[in-house]
């Protein structure tokens, strides 16, 4: 009895929010406005199966269930709508792992903790840890992609987060046609780092061509074209990536390259990308082109000899074309090839991806599945079978 009068009392108490779904779960502004909050949580789960070749056959299929993420995203405004943060908090397995001596042994729980300040006119500081100015697949956000998971060239070759500051700007050349120019200087060795720097700085540098004016709700960083741009929108992106005296094994990525003695090597390495967004009337389009080199990418002893450690260096193409019906469902195509240098002793890959979407709420609440064929080296390598859904308040 006492039991059902708590949860009367408690379902009477219950505040209507005028929020709706996808505008996050709690919007705050304060009465006197001198902040923000809105607080959005999101969860990703995963359902894969995939068939090994091994020569003559394909193996017995392996099953995996998984939550692929589940974060806790803030952000907001202090004191003046031109000073904004955003923080992003990573409660998945894949989100936290990675503990190390450099971060204290500690889960790597922040993805984002970042000041955005808007102190002149176009210009934007922005300080602490947030994805790099890097290749567009992986700038959109991962509520926002449109098949299960990001490309080949994606995992091998992105610059992801770092700790530091970047300048942002874009200017108007006239009429629709915008530029966006982008520079970060950050500590190189990715996210979470707490102890020390090693090695040197990394130094990025990102230019963008928006010739037929700005997307759609920011549509050049989301995949698929939700909005049905009305006009032809392109956007274009070049970015220059130099990592000085670069630690690890895929510039501020990978597994740190220790000698024999416990001391880090060190060599400089190069990222380059080229890429593309292209969106009208359900219609999108994006491209992708990766390289990567570096000055020394054989790990060395002092006396020459090799640790087997090496510098993933190479490069990649990807693209991907899909089209969304007025049912909102969306089919996607998307083609993936990377090509190692020789020194890695890694073979080439090609991956063949077609994809089906249906959003509910846009990329809010969505249920996807796609399909990819692998070969390595140009043999049958695999076939992976994957669904899964977002949820994101």
């Amino acid at each position: 009895m006492g039991l059902a009068c708590i949860l009367i009392n408690s379902a009477t108490a219950q505040e209507i929010s005028d929020n709706k779904f996808g505008k996050g779960l709690i919007n705050f502004v304060a009465k006197d406005s001198s902040f923000s909050v809105r607080f959005a949580p999101r969860i990703q789960s995963r359902f894969n199966t995939r068939w090994n070749y091994n020569g003559d056959s394909y193996d017995a299929a392996e099953y995996n269930f998984s939550i692929r993420r589940a974060r806790l995203k803030f952000d907001g405004f202090a004191y003046t709508p031109k000073l904004k943060y955003k923080i992003e908090l990573g409660l998945s397995n894949r989100d936290v792992s990675g503990a190390s001596q450099f971060n204290r042994n500690t889960p790597r729980i922040i993805l984002d903790a970042v000041v955005m300040w808007n102190f002149y006119e176009n210009f934007e500081l922005w300080a602490g840890q947030t994805k790099l100015p890097g290749n567009v697949e992986r700038v959109v956000s991962s509520a926002n992609l449109q098949l299960i998971d990001r490309s080949l060239l994606n995992s091998n070759f992105n610059i992801d987060r770092d700790v530091g500051i970047q300048l942002r700007h874009e200017t108007n050349l006239g009429g629709n046609f915008w530029t966006r120019e982008k520079v970060a200087v950050s500590q190189g060795e990715g996210r979470n780092i707490t102890q020390g720097n090693e090695g040197g700085l990394q130094y990025t540098g990102r230019l963008e061509f928006l010739p037929f004016g700005k997307f759609a709700s920011k549509g050049d960083y989301t995949q698929g074209d939700l909005k049905r741009e009305a006009s032809p929108k392109l956007m274009i992106g070049i970015t220059y990536d130099y990592n000085n005296d670069a630690v690890k094994t895929r510039s501020n990525l990978g597994s740190y390259m220790f000698l024999e003695d416990g001391s880090l090597y060190e060599t400089d390495i190069t990222t380059f990308f080229a890429d593309a967004m292209f969106k009208y009337k359900g219609f999108a389009v994006m491209t992708e082109y990766a390289s990567r080199d570096a000055e020394a990418p054989i790990v060395r002893e002092a006396d020459g000899t090799e640790t087997g450690e090496i510098v993933r260096v190479g490069n990649a193409f990807n693209g991907q074309a899909s089209y969304l019906f007025k049912s909102n469902y969306e089919i996607t195509g998307r083609f993936t090839t990377t090509d190692y240098k020789m020194v890695t002793g890694r073979a080439p890959e090609d991956q063949y991806t077609l994809g089906v979407s249906k959003y509910i709420v846009g990329h809010k609440l969505k249920v996807q599945g796609d399909v990819s064929y692998t070969t390595l080296d140009g043999s049958e390598d695999n076939i992976m079978v994957r669904t899964g859904f977002e949820l994101h308040f």
